[in-house]
């Protein structure tokens, strides 16, 4: 038998003392893991979508005289998804700046609209307050997620 074969039998070690009981650590949110809601565990997102996918479908039982229901089936959907947008995007957990650009963008267009703007007035104005939401909503989430301008999954 070679050298390499043959077993070395060293002194046993003795036994190590338990560790000490280190404090916990304050949990951390992971990257993959979304904000959650002020509300807790309540899934008011979840029952808006359901809400809203109810209306939708009478609405469309309805046929023409379902417009109504449409109308507040897709608000609701719209309020539910820029729920989520607005709570991830403020978290710097993701980054939504044209959903939110332009829901402020069709927001300040619709109020200018019936408060009684000329309409050749408003496509100008539409693209500043784009422009300027953009560039606010981009800043707001390079400083909330840590410099970042957008994250991949």
């Amino acid at each position: 038998m070679g050298r390499r074969s043959r077993q070395r039998t060293a002194a046993p070690l003795p036994p190590s003392p338990p560790p000490a009981a280190a404090p916990a650590p304050a949990r951390r949110r992971r990257r993959d893991e979304a904000p959650k809601p002020p509300w807790g565990d309540l899934p008011v997102v979840e029952l808006c979508a359901l809400a809203a996918i109810a209306l939708g479908i009478w609405g469309l039982l309805r046929g023409r005289d379902g417009a109504v229901q449409l109308t507040v089936a897709a608000m609701l959907g719209s309020v539910a998804g820029l729920e989520v947008a607005i709570r991830e995007h403020l978290a710097g957990f993701r980054s939504h700046t044209l959903v939110l650009a332009g829901a402020c963008t069709v927001g300040i267009v619709t109020l200018l609209f019936v408060a009684g703007l000329q309409r050749t007035l408003l496509v100008p104005i539409a693209a500043v307050v784009l422009l300027v939401a953009i560039g606010l909503l981009r800043t707001l989430f390079k400083r909330r997620s840590g410099g970042f301008g957008f994250r991949v999954r």
